[in-house]
């Protein structure tokens, strides 16, 4: 059987399903319960500075997006950073790393961006026995507002400085957390790395507000008829996080720098897919707070189960195979050609695909008079919106056209591609050197 081990800046856990910093990693009741269902490892919910802790409202946190199913699409919430006390949380962390020493409890933190307040804290967390830490410079909502979260993560000069003085007052792994509030996810993954960390978590929470009350004509969740903009999560989010992850794994100036990933991860699936992208593992929120802890147990069967299907002995076997084909426009094979087909004895003459083409794209499907649907090839450009509209599965494919065969649409013939890749037209690296 696969080996779902984990090994993330020599913090070994035993499979790659982490939770992420937030509501269900708040205490030790929650956490011990988290271990107990098999979750690898936990980043506790972010700390704050010695002093009074933050207050949280006492009315609604969480906004929800929702399917047509009640299915938990995308979560918005407006809670800050622990409102419990520091010194109780420490101790806390310091109980649970001692029962549970095969598992990984990293610490995420927030504090003023000065020198001092982070020199003061960091002993105090090293003292736990916790295996790392997490620098949340992601939080968009409430604290960023006094300086700190996404208000540190979106200058980079701020990140490397930050980063040093952890570096210099603690010596287990530091992990940078991004915020994707950001125009280019890049710059501050590079900052963290300047600032000699060991490796990104991303994404946090995007900002939003997520629907209105239009009784009250105030953003949800509404306090006392008022609203304010929140951290959004959830499924939703998923392929904004993965664009990032890919992003950083491919960019040079940050190639070899471990990431966790973060970002509407609800199934073995979402796990893998990241983990293809260069993610060293997977940290999850909604989905826990949306499904209980259990859920990491048929993450664990099925990310076990595709690895043995695949041949993947161990995680580190498939984590960033896929980062090798993401690529920029400009180099996508354009003499690859493919066009829709129609298969007529799954079809169920719904109509959605004539309508959606005819209305929207590029008039390539007829209907007969008695509802019969088919491609017109001289017109279709492969798109995929009837794939994808369509409501039987595998019902239209697109099938790619053989070289050598003429393209009804342009007249030419469908080229082959290059035996030696790196002579195709379209090649990054002859493109560079050219």
């Amino acid at each position: 059987m696969a080996d779902l081990t984990s090994d993330f800046l020599g913090i070994k856990s035993p499979n790659p399903f982490w939770l992420a910093s937030a509501p269900p990693t708040d205490k030790e009741y929650n956490v011990r319960r988290a271990f107990e269902a098999g979750w690898g490892g936990v980043v506790w919910k972010t700390l704050g500075a010695e002093g009074p802790p933050a207050v949280n409202v006492n009315g609604p946190r969480y906004g929800f997006i929702h399917g047509a199913d009640r299915r938990v699409l995308g979560m918005n919430n407006i809670e800050l950073i622990t409102d419990r006390d520091l010194f109780v949380n420490l101790e806390e962390i310091r109980r649970v790393k001692a029962d549970y020493p095969d598992r990984a409890l990293i610490v995420s933190l927030m504090v003023p961006c000065e020198e001092q307040a982070w020199k003061d804290i960091l002993p105090l967390v090293e003292e736990t026995g916790a295996d790392g830490i997490e620098l949340n410079f992601g939080c968009p909502h409430g604290m960023s507002e006094r300086g700190m979260g996404s208000a540190v993560g979106q200058v980079p000069e701020y990140i490397t400085m930050v980063t040093e003085w952890c570096k210099t007052y603690y010596s287990r792994p530091v992990i940078v957390k991004l915020t994707p509030n950001i125009s280019d996810i890049r710059r501050p993954a590079e900052a963290a790395k300047l600032g000699g960390a060991d490796a990104v978590s991303l994404i946090n929470t995007i900002n939003s507000i997520v629907s209105v009350d239009l009784d009250a004509m105030a953003p949800e969740p509404t306090i006392d008829g008022k609203g304010t903009h929140g951290g959004y999560c959830g499924p939703a989010v998923k392929p904004i996080a993965m664009n990032m992850v890919a992003e950083i794994a491919r960019n040079p100036a940050t190639a070899g720098l471990p990431i966790s990933g973060i970002g509407g991860v609800t199934t073995w699936r979402d796990a893998a897919e990241f983990m293809a992208l260069g993610a060293g593992n997977v940290q999850v929120c909604t989905a826990a707070m949306t499904y209980g802890f259990k859920i990491v147990q048929e993450m664990i069967s099925g990310l076990s189960q595709w690895m043995d299907e695949k041949g993947h002995t161990r995680t580190s076997d498939f984590v960033g195979m896929a980062v090798p084909n993401v690529t920029d426009w400009q180099y996508l094979n354009l003499n690859y050609v493919t066009k829709a087909s129609i298969d007529q004895d799954a079809c169920i003459s719904c109509g959605r695909c004539f309508a959606a083409c005819e209305d929207t794209s590029h008039q390539a499907i007829a209907m007969s008079g008695d509802r019969k649907f088919s491609v017109i090839d001289e017109e279709c450009v492969a798109c995929n919106l009837c794939v994808e509209v369509c409501p039987v599965e595998n019902c239209i494919t697109m099938v790619r056209q053989a070289p050598g065969t003429v393209d009804p649409r342009t007249g030419k013939l469908v080229e082959a591609e290059p035996a030696d890749w790196t002579a195709h037209p379209n090649n990054p690296s002859r493109v560079a050197a050219e």
